[in-house]
């Protein structure tokens, strides 16, 4: 509000009486009035009751990051590191080349959804709720292969413009294996190393890609190295990335079957997000009472885990699900137990 000083004077003036006030009278009312002005246009009381785009010394608070991740995103060694390096960098960096691009691969359940909520939180502190941050559904927001270039026009325009409104804008794109051929490299544009596109720069967005493809691909690598009595946390980037990446671009139910993205090397990390053990499954388990405000009960622990079904069939190492079904079936023991006491009251 750069010119509502400016504007002062003739309103003041126009109030009745005012005009007959001495010169110095008028010369302090402006100047008081000036002062409130500059006050409440000024960006940090502004900001404290409207969201507002961060600006362009915004650094991410990485050690927050790391203690949140630590204490619920658990059995994920490679997708932690990977990600907190990756983000840490991209946030330091006053002038980045491209946005970040980041493809989190992995079953349901082993923490993708989370992990993307969390960083987004950590951009735009209102996470999902923000007006900064843009979540898309494939079947929800794409879900008629007939039209597919319209889907195109409209996400080129919303990120176009979104971005253009705030430059730290956060895009996910959840269900990727389900997004049509083709539909993703409408985006293209946006995550090369352009100055600026149309007038715009998109250097300092994120974009976030979830999808179950590639699970398979992982899965099989974390149960080789089981088998071969190695530690899952001894698995790297290097083990799976690679692979991760080729399967992906030749998988035609990933989302990003033959991808411009992949080809033109624009995904700057695929994450890889490995299976559950029963022991991951508990912490999901402790973590979910805590988050309740419950004290832990092992014995619900347990019986919360052990209903969690697991492959291979023979082992039965790792769960099929993940931790997804931890809140619902945690429903279930916590309504026993409730109903127990009242019965022994």
């Amino acid at each position: 509000m750069p010119g509502a000083a400016g504007l002062l004077l003739p309103l003041l003036l126009l109030l009745p009486g005012l005009a007959a006030l001495e010169p110095l009278s008028v010369g302090l009312a402006i100047g008081v009035a000036s002062a409130l002005t500059g006050y409440l246009s000024h960006p940090n009381f502004y900001c404290s009751y409207v969201e507002c785009c961060p600006s362009a010394g915004h650094r991410l608070n990485a050690t927050a990051l790391r203690e949140q991740l630590d204490e619920r995103l658990f059995g994920q060694h490679l997708a932690k590191e990977v990600v907190l390096r990756a983000v840490t960098g991209f946030s330091h960096n006053p002038s980045p080349k491209k946005p970040l691009t980041l493809s989190l691969h992995g079953w349901a359940g082993t923490g993708k959804n989370f992990l993307s909520q969390l960083l987004a939180r950590h951009v735009h502190p209102a996470g999902l709720r923000s007006k900064f941050v843009h979540l898309f559904l494939a079947t929800l927001h794409f879900p008629h292969p007939q039209q597919l270039q319209l889907y195109q026009e409209q996400l080129q325009s919303w990120i176009r413009g979104n971005v253009s409104a705030c430059p730290h804008s956060v895009f996910i794109f959840d269900e990727m294996d389900k997004m049509h051929q083709g539909l993703i490299d409408a985006i293209k544009p946006f995550l090369d190393y352009y100055e600026q596109v149309d007038g715009v720069s998109y250097r300092k967005a994120i974009f976030i890609f979830l999808s179950n493809a590639g699970g398979d691909l992982i899965n099989k690598a974390a149960l080789d190295f089981w088998t071969s009595g190695k530690r899952r946390e001894e698995i790297q980037l290097k083990d799976l990335e690679p692979v991760l990446s080729v399967g992906v671009f030749n998988n035609k139910n990933s989302g990003l079957w033959h991808s411009s993205l992949i080809d033109r090397n624009l995904i700057d990390y695929f994450v890889p997000f490995l299976p559950l053990e029963h022991k991951h499954v508990k912490m999901c388990v402790r973590a979910e009472m805590k988050a309740r405000g419950h004290a832990v009960d092992e014995k619900v622990v347990e019986a919360v885990a052990d209903e969690m079904t697991y492959f291979p069939k023979e082992a039965k190492i790792y769960s099929d699900k993940g931790c997804k079904t931890v809140q619902a079936k945690l429903d279930i023991h916590e309504d026993i137990a409730v109903k127990y006491t009242k019965a022994k009251d």
